[in-house]
């Protein structure tokens, strides 16, 4: 599980949001097989998180979003593109986007 992930991106409608990066906090989950890494504990049999991370991060920050839901269904793409994943879950916050919330949120997920 990625957790936590804190980055900035153009997201919103209005023109403040579509001029000014927002902070985003993302959270995934994936799942793979995981039984050979934990016997053998051998890098070749795991999921390698800092690639999935370093392609979110990339699509995150030099893209511009109008729609929360638009975000969270690219990332869950780039987080499901290894082989090996059998589900993922990804949940994005804006921080700030209501007055009186401390987010909005969205999350998806898929399975094979």
């Amino acid at each position: 599980m990625i957790t936590n992930l804190r980055l900035r991106t153009y997201i919103g409608l209005n023109l403040e949001e579509k001029n000014k990066k927002q902070d985003i906090v993302l959270n995934i989950e994936v799942h793979y097989p995981v039984e050979e890494a934990c016997l053998n504990d051998n890098i070749e049999d795991a999921l390698n998180y800092k690639v999935i991370t370093k392609a979110i991060i990339n699509h995150v920050e030099n893209g511009r979003f109008l729609l929360l839901e638009r975000l969270v269904s690219s990332v869950l793409r780039i987080t499901v593109d290894h082989r090996w994943v059998t589900y993922a879950k990804v949940t994005i916050d804006k921080p700030h986007a209501l007055r009186f919330a401390d987010s909005v949120s969205l999350s998806l997920s898929w399975q094979k």
